[in-house]
């Protein structure tokens, strides 16, 4: 299933029931255990076409507008919720202090926003118990068979829940901090990409950076609470 080339707005939502999730930080040696409430995920990473649509930025002219964009920046991609939601006549999830800086996120919004690290580990699981949910080469684009470049959403295949790209083709964004006490306002990003090696393409992996950074092999999915 590919998403709509005709209106790249309309969005493909998978509803992930309520869980648990288990959650390690091999750094600081902790572990600890997620409940997850009901949400929606988008079914592929936000495309070029439709963050062109939203925003009439152009990020990377070269690129398939199927494929996922790139070059976008957590506080970029908390815009890129708001426009969204604003466009499909749904409450804006964030916020941004005018002085500060400093972003909010409205959990009882009915907008989109991004997923939590819980969520996304969660929901990249899918009822799975291993380091990925199948065979590496039949659904991740990792460094050994990405021929250097990130490919077109919905080209491997999903998860058991129908979710495409969650391991592979492009790290994703998601809503929370790494270590505040020591990296401050640093954000997580999941999920391995086409420049990853096998390795870094695994439902536990962790990464971070600060929420201005953007490189060409990161993105982000499209969440949303459900009321």
């Amino acid at each position: 299933m590919r998403p709509p080339t005709d209106d790249p707005t309309v969005l493909s939502m998978v509803h992930a029931p309520g869980g648990a999730v288990d959650l390690r930080d091999d750094r600081r040696g902790t572990h600890w255990r997620a409940e997850i409430a009901p949400f929606l995920l988008g079914r592929y990473p936000v495309t070029e076409n439709l963050h062109r649509a939203v925003t009439g930025a152009d990020l990377n002219p070269s690129a398939s507008g199927a494929s996922p964009v790139t070059n976008v920046s957590w506080l970029d991609a908390i815009d890129v919720c708001n426009r969204i939601s604003a466009r499909s006549g749904l409450n804006q999830a964030y916020s941004r202090d005018a002085e500060s800086g400093e972003v909010t996120c409205d959990w009882a919004s009915n907008g989109y926003r991004l997923p939590t690290e819980a969520e996304w580990q969660y929901a990249c699981k899918a009822g799975t118990s291993g380091y990925r949910y199948g065979e590496i080469d039949d659904i991740a684009w990792y460094a050994d068979n990405s021929g250097g470049r990130v490919h077109d959403v919905g080209g491997k295949a999903p998860n058991p829940w129908g979710l495409h790209d969650m391991l592979g083709n492009v790290w994703e964004w998601c809503w929370d901090l790494y270590d505040e006490e020591v990296y401050g306002s640093y954000r997580i990003f999941r999920g391995g990409s086409w420049a990853e090696s096998m390795r870094g393409c695994g439902a536990s992996v962790r990464r971070r950076s600060h929420p201005s950074f953007a490189i060409d092999d990161l993105g982000f999915r499209l969440a949303r609470t459900v009321s």
